[in-house]
């Protein structure tokens, strides 16, 4: 049995709110108290971190992710507006820069994620013909900073055989089934290229307090070998990586084909997540009701009938698993419950409730589709760092859809006062590992009704993302006796000068309430110290 104590610091609990210490033992927080009653322990434990007004506080569970593409678009071209990419001739630039520095022969995807036309002077993303003479004819796949549609070369449409398939343009765009076989051909790696991208973007999560990760794969993402490696390598606490909680999206017809692939896929926790009801906003294929603004007769594209969805449902709620969908816009979640309400004729409203089902993003949730929502005991994994990117009157959302329904977006507070359970994930790569951020922009949503508390975001962010899978009935999410010790521990630097400890962190509520970091938007994001699941040390900047 290993022991820790963590002493002279902040600890996040609401079971007590003014505890100043914390002791962890074989995996499970053990006592929390004073420093005094602290400095009696020390004797009689292995380890004894000296917290010097440090927070420890639940680890994050991001409840979207994408781990793969995460870290080959860490090793790819950044092609986002924060490195610098503020037009056509930058992309080209950096594709250019790749090829000169190629050995002869080599003929590997030159890969690239983050591209926003949107902002860009020539208001347009760079061809195929560019992309053959930037790239000297090398096969060059880069990704909208959505992921749901990217710019190919020539090279690369010829290695994927994309001419004439659904969503290919000859200028060289591809969505849904052309992009799909694109993404088959740029994400191509050796296994033990693909183990090491997995610890990457794994090592990424944990140096961010992440201490469990909600992994969204999709034929069109990761293969099945991939999620069954993943979920075998970080089951044990002992990994030292964050767990993976496995979702598969696959489209179930019958229960028999729920169980093969949970059958298949040990360890699978659900059946869905990036099951796409729909598209993306950015790439103008989330459905709408209602053309976009900026593209007149354009509504988007529905990938499934409600027709599909309801069977769907029915075999995974029978299979006593449960369902996920990603949905972007208001006629994809007119669909979603269409299908949804078709199953519960079939299992019952209350058998449909008690499964737990999922929707990923749900952007576009009106009164009538809320009061469904709960009806049906939906659970939402939303991302807060969307509207933070993407809202107020000048962003991309607005200009997609026009300012009065670009407002209504991602209703936070509508949600989370109807009861609706919250997990907050990023989506990565399409928004970064940064939780503080999501849990910031969710306090800062660009429309102040649909606010919600830090505190309420915080926990949406830790305990939401255990209860989403299913998990929250060991006690994770929370710092108390008892429960599993996941947790971080954060300086934030620009508040060490403040002379007392109630001064140096901002209560969130009433007082005595459970402290949080100032996350105020001139506050610097706090700096993860220590990442911990069940005692296990994944990340480490304690010297």
């Amino acid at each position: 049995m290993s022991s820790t104590l963590y002493r002279h610091g902040v600890v996040h609990s609401p079971a007590d709110p003014f505890a100043e210490a914390l002791l962890v033992e074989d995996g499970t927080v053990a006592w929390m108290g004073s420093d005094d009653t602290a400095d009696g322990l020390v004797a009689g434990v292995d380890e004894v971190v000296e917290l010097d007004g440090a927070l420890v506080a639940p680890a994050f569970v991001d409840a979207h992710v994408h781990l793969l593409e995460t870290a080959l678009a860490s090793a790819g071209l950044d092609l986002t507006a924060e490195n610098g990419v503020r037009g056509l001739g930058d992309v080209l630039d950096a594709v250019a820069r790749v090829a000169a520095a190629r050995a002869p022969g080599d003929r590997r995807p030159v890969h690239g994620t983050g591209w926003d036309e949107g902002t860009w002077p020539e208001g347009r993303p760079p061809t195929a013909a560019e992309l053959d003479a930037a790239g000297q004819g090398l096969p060059v796949y880069l990704a909208r900073v959505d992921v749901h549609s990217a710019v190919v070369s020539g090279a690369l449409a010829d290695l994927a055989g994309l001419r004439g398939l659904p969503g290919w343009s000859d200028d060289g765009r591809v969505v849904g089934a052309a992009h799909h076989a694109a993404r088959d051909v740029a994400l191509a790696v050796a296994d033990d290229e693909r183990e090491a991208a997995y610890r990457s973007a794994l090592a990424q999560a944990a140096a961010a307090g992440i201490a469990a990760v909600h992994e969204q794969s999709a034929p069109h993402v990761d293969t099945r070998a991939g999620l069954r490696r993943l979920l075998a390598m970080t089951a044990d606490p002992a990994s030292a990586l964050p767990l993976v909680v496995g979702y598969r999206a696959e489209a179930c017809v019958t229960v028999d084909d729920a169980r093969a692939l949970l059958a298949d896929v040990p360890g699978l926790t659900g059946i869905g997540g990036d099951l796409n009801v729909d598209g993306s906003l950015g790439s103008r294929t989330a459905a709408l009701r209602h053309p976009y603004a900026d593209a007149p007769g354009v509504t988007g594209t529905l990938h499934l009938t409600a027709e599909q969805i309801a069977n769907h449902v029915t075999a995974v709620t029978r299979a006593g698993s449960h369902a996920a969908f990603h949905v972007i816009g208001d006629r994809a979640l007119d669909e979603l419950l269409l299908g949804l309400r078709a199953a519960a004729d079939v299992e019952g409203t209350a058998a449909i409730a008690a499964a737990g089902h999922r929707v990923e993003h749900a952007e576009m949730v009106d009164a009538h589709s809320l009061a469904q929502i709960v009806l049906l005991g939906l659970r939402l994994s939303v991302q807060p760092a969307f509207d933070a990117a993407w809202g107020g009157p000048d962003g991309m959302y607005a200009r997609r859809v026009g300012p009065g329904r670009a407002a209504a977006m991602n209703p936070f507070a509508d949600l989370a006062a109807a009861g609706v359970p919250l997990a907050l994930g990023s989506d990565a790569p399409v928004t970064p590992l940064d939780p503080w951020a999501g849990v910031r922009a969710a306090a800062a949503h660009h429309e102040p009704d649909q606010r919600i508390s830090v505190r309420a975001a915080f926990r949406a962010a830790t305990r939401g993302g255990w209860r989403l899978a299913g998990l929250d009935h060991t006690g994770a999410g929370e710092l108390r006796v008892g429960a599993p010790a996941h947790l971080a521990v954060w300086r934030a630097e620009h508040l060490v000068v403040q002379a007392s400890r109630t001064s140096a962190w901002s209560a969130d509520a009433r007082a005595g309430s459970p402290l949080l970091p100032d996350l105020s938007p001139d506050a610097p994001a706090p700096r993860c110290l220590r990442t911990v699941r069940a005692g296990v040390v994944l990340h480490d900047a304690l010297g």
